[in-house]
């Protein structure tokens, strides 16, 4: 076909400028939204109009970026297009103030496009700690506190949400909407509490930004095997908060788990894309000084004298194989009684199946099975990929190939990440022998 014979018009060249907007500002997205929501949370004081005025802005680059280009600091053209949408909110009712004022002749000094050095990632970002403990407020219930911080510091969407959560993405998306108008309704201030208040919003702080670096560190969905920016965010705050709590264990213990699972992201992913197993990796390439920090902040929750809470055994486990030489060298029945304080401490089926994978690796995978057995008939974790994941490598390890293959080929159904789905289903078709 002709040049001159073609069927109709087309016009490819917009449809690609479309395409790299979309990836553009998912990007921006993923890397800046934080800062964003955060910013015009403080310039709106209300957490829901941010979040509001940030969709406004992201729907707004849709229509211009294909046809202009995407800015070279995207995140501040989204958040200053954002605070026009706020200021002229204000135009039309009529709610010119004196702060109205200011801000509106502060953005116009600032020109269409903010300076380049709006968003530093060299710099603590105060507007992100207060927006991770307004979203922690204590007229928020534990499932809303996390699910909003979530949703508007993590920049995660409802559906991996929901898989963090293990429920439904209706009721994440019901539990941010509630969560939205209680904090309007309760003209929550958009600041870090008084010291004395500390202690009640630690919890819920410490668990978003817990899930927060989990998603990053194997994502719920996509195609990517890790995402290390999404990680680093949450260390960067968790590191944050423990310098602010400096008398709070758990604090420091989390940022020691953290700095331990950081330290081996290198070596995770092949150049291929495909994940390599902890046993495969290269631990010369492990990054020594971060398993370092990892060990002084661990060493400095111990130091407050409290004894170790949740994220302490966590820690103590990942530092278990953060020193080990070689994978042979790991101290797997260490790894056993620390689990088990955790379940004890902490009671969660994920820590019994964790739990099960270092029993097996201490004492050999017939009792592992057993122990994973018991949880599948509990109902617990049904719909988690971990399960079957796990039951499909100890079968596998006892000769019962056929079996293994279809609990292999059950996980890699259940799971939305597409990096594990394809290691799933890579490791089922290397199984060949006999039905067990």
């Amino acid at each position: 076909m002709t040049e001159t014979d073609a069927p109709g018009p087309v016009e490819p060249a917009r449809d690609a400028g479309a395409d790299r907007a979309r990836r553009a500002l998912a990007a921006v997205w993923r890397i800046e939204s934080a800062r964003i929501v955060a910013t015009l949370t403080r310039f709106t004081g209300d957490v829901g109009q941010a979040e509001d005025l940030a969709q406004e802005a992201m729907l707004q680059a849709l229509r211009q970026w294909p046809e202009e280009g995407v800015p070279n600091n995207a995140g501040a053209w989204l958040t200053s297009v954002a605070k026009r949408r706020a200021i002229d909110g204000w135009r039309r009712r009529e709610r010119l103030d004196d702060r109205y004022a200011a801000m509106a002749h502060d953005l116009e000094q600032q020109g269409g496009e903010a300076s380049g050095d709006f968003f530093d990632p060299d710099t603590i970002d105060d507007d992100v700690l207060r927006l991770v403990f307004v979203a922690c407020h204590p007229v928020l219930s534990r499932e809303a506190q996390i699910a909003l911080t979530l949703r508007i510091v993590g920049g995660l969407s409802s559906e991996e949400i929901a898989r963090a959560f293990l429920v439904p993405v209706a009721t994440v998306q019901q539990r941010i909407v509630r969560a939205k108008k209680t904090l309007a309704a309760a003209n929550v201030p958009f600041a870090v509490p008084e010291p004395q208040d500390y202690a009640e919003r630690l919890g819920s702080v410490l668990s978003v930004l817990y899930l927060i670096f989990n998603e990053g560190y194997l994502p719920a969905a996509g195609e990517e095997w890790v995402r290390p920016d999404v990680s680093a965010e949450a260390l960067r705050l968790a590191r944050m908060v423990a310098n602010l709590m400096s008398r709070e264990p758990e604090a420091w213990s989390l940022v020691a788990l953290m700095e331990f699972h950081a330290a081996r992201f290198a070596t995770r992913v092949a150049r291929d894309g495909t994940p390599v197993p902890l046993d495969e990796q290269d631990r010369s390439r492990w990054d020594r000084g971060q398993i370092e920090r990892g060990r002084i902040a661990l060493a400095r929750a111990d130091r407050i004298g409290r004894g170790r809470a949740s994220y302490g055994l966590q820690a103590a486990i990942a530092e278990c194989h953060a020193v080990a030489p070689t994978a042979a060298d790991t101290d797997w029945a260490r790894i056993v009684v620390l689990y088990e304080a955790l379940g004890r401490l902490a009671p969660s089926p994920v820590v019994e199946l964790n739990r099960a994978v270092a029993v097996a690796m201490a004492t050999g995978p017939a009792s592992a099975l057993r122990l994973v057995d018991e949880l599948e008939r509990s109902g617990r974790l049904a719909g988690y990929p971990g399960l079957p994941a796990v039951r499909g490598e100890l079968l596998a390890r006892l000769g019962r190939t056929q079996e293994a293959r279809g609990e292999l080929e059950t996980a890699a159904r259940l799971t939305g990440n597409e990096r594990e789905r394809a290691a799933l289903l890579a490791k089922a078709a290397s199984l060949r022998g006999p039905a067990g």
